[in-house]
């Protein structure tokens, strides 16, 4: 049932009293992704991936982060570069943990090496060449957003237009605000239905572990805590810089962005807007999640409260060696200079 993945927002509040983390000692920017048995810390000055392969072994790769300039510098601007810049560092990292998978499947090497190309892959080399996997990536991920654009944004718009359209008749006045709230509840219900059903695939419990193991580790460096896996098991695995918690918070900010920029009689139109405003729905977004990182509000504690809710579904209770692979990612983006890394 829906309900055993769920946990009230006192519980949530009281595990950040108990766990003394709303005042870590240092606050990180440091953040991450989970991977296919693995997951990626993102660092400062680099990124690292550390990948369990099936043998056992344990390998980590360094990759430069994407370089800092005047976008990444603008408040809302900076929110939309940086996670379409974060969209395809992690579409890179999944690519290449994909290929420690192992198999079942009886492939010879013999079979490999006779296997040829179909037209398709020879007219995409031809054109592109070196490149074809940069541009194989860009468009999984201008793929991906489309999918999601889709899926939490137009569908929720077109059913809340079609649903309130034929029952109900609203003032001009209170037309706009009861239509997007009613919108994003949809939108809210849809997020919490796909990560429910998501929950329930095994290998996708394997990839939220990982993500469980990143947010433990995470708490345990701002801690000032030695990076083992008895310190890190005693961390929860919900953190309040988590990107579900910004998904949630993308959610409510669409609500008021797309209410202040008025409702469209023809469904096309109204649409349109939510593409063509989304960019600055992200951008606000991330300005509001940066600052309550930093803030030590209660009341900006209770904001966050929703979204640490959402990662009992994202996250879950990884196990030593899963907390192992995140110590290795940690220690091979951090620097000497701990300033470097504040949030």
């Amino acid at each position: 049932m829906l309900i055993e993945n769920t946990i009230n927002i006192s519980e949530v509040l009281k595990m950040n009293q108990d766990n003394s983390l709303c005042k870590p000692k240092h606050k990180t920017s440091i953040g991450g992704q989970a991977l296919i048995e693995g997951l990626m810390m993102i660092g400062s000055e680099n990124a690292a991936i550390a990948i369990r392969k099936p043998d056992g072994e344990i390998i980590v790769e360094k990759r430069p982060t994407p370089k800092k300039n005047i976008f990444t510098k603008i408040p809302i601007i900076r929110g939309a570069v940086g996670l379409f810049k974060q969209m395809i560092l992690g579409f890179k990292a999944l690519m290449y943990s994909a290929e420690f998978v192992d198999i079942e499947e009886d492939v010879s090497e013999e079979d490999e090496e006779n296997k040829e190309p179909s037209k398709i892959d020879k007219f995409l080399e031809k054109v592109f060449g070196d490149k074809l996997q940069d541009v194989l990536i860009y468009f999984s991920v201008i793929l991906s957003l489309f999918f999601s654009v889709g899926l939490f944004m137009l569908l929720p718009n077109f059913l809340s237009e079609l649903t309130l359209t034929r029952l109900f008749a609203f003032e001009e006045g209170s037309k706009v605000l009861i239509y997007n709230v009613f919108e994003g509840l949809i939108r809210i219900c849809l997020f919490l239905a796909y990560l429910y059903f998501a929950s329930k695939l095994k290998d996708i419990k394997r990839v939220w572990q990982y993500h469980g193991s990143e947010h433990k580790t995470i708490h345990c460096y701002e801690n000032q805590k030695e990076l083992t896996v008895e310190n890190i098991k005693k961390y929860p695995t919900a953190h309040p810089r988590c990107g579900t918690s910004f998904l949630f918070t993308v959610m409510i900010v669409s609500i008021l962005v797309f209410s202040a920029t008025g409702r469209h009689d023809q469904i096309i139109i109204n649409l349109l807007m939510r593409i063509m405003f989304l960019p600055l729905v992200a951008g606000i977004s991330y300005e509001i999640t940066r600052f309550a990182g930093r803030s030590e509000s209660k009341i900006l504690g209770i904001v966050n409260a929703p979204g640490l809710l959402f990662q009992k579904f994202t996250t879950k209770e990884p196990d030593e060696s899963q907390i192992e692979v995140a110590i290795e990612a940690m220690k091979n983006v951090l620097v000497e200079d701990k300033k470097a890394d504040k949030w």
